[in-house]
């Protein structure tokens, strides 16, 4: 297994291991985080192989333009998770940006090659391909005072 399979995902065996895998990630630096439907049980949405390709393009770009994980010039980074399903089975691949909460329809390469440098990089919802923005809100923590 390379160093970069390696660090595609983690399976520590104890807090070290967990806080090493943490800073391997670069979770604690995740400025977005991207969902993609792909290699879906039973493909409704796009065929299987559409779905993979998208997600094997976008994990592709992203560690081409360095933006998997944090770097001396830049701090923060976008995490990329494969969902089998979004649940919204037509027009996919189907990709979700969050915090923002841009779900995109159509998601091939094409497109995401567009999402990437207009909305991850550029900062810019990329309208012909955004069915719903929908940004997450900011959180609520209750605090129990004591009576």
């Amino acid at each position: 297994m390379s160093s970069d399979e390696a660090l595609e995902t983690c399976s520590p065996k104890n807090d070290n291991a967990l806080a090493a895998c943490v800073k391997n990630l670069g979770l604690g630096q995740i400025e977005r985080h991207v969902f993609i439907c792909a290699d879906q049980t039973v493909p409704q949405c796009c065929s299987k192989e559409a779905s993979l390709a998208s997600w094997e393009y976008l994990k592709r770009r992203l560690v081409e333009l360095k933006l998997d994980k944090p770097t001396d010039t830049r701090p923060g980074c976008i995490f990329r998770t494969k969902a089998n399903c979004l649940r919204v089975c037509a027009a996919g691949p189907i990709m979700v940006v969050y915090p923002d909460g841009v779900w995109y329809r159509n998601a091939t390469p094409e497109a995401i090659e567009r999402i990437i440098q207009e909305h991850l990089i550029g900062n810019r919802i990329v309208e012909e391909y955004a069915f719903l923005t929908h940004p997450l809100p900011e959180p609520v923590f209750l605090i129990n005072f004591p009576d």
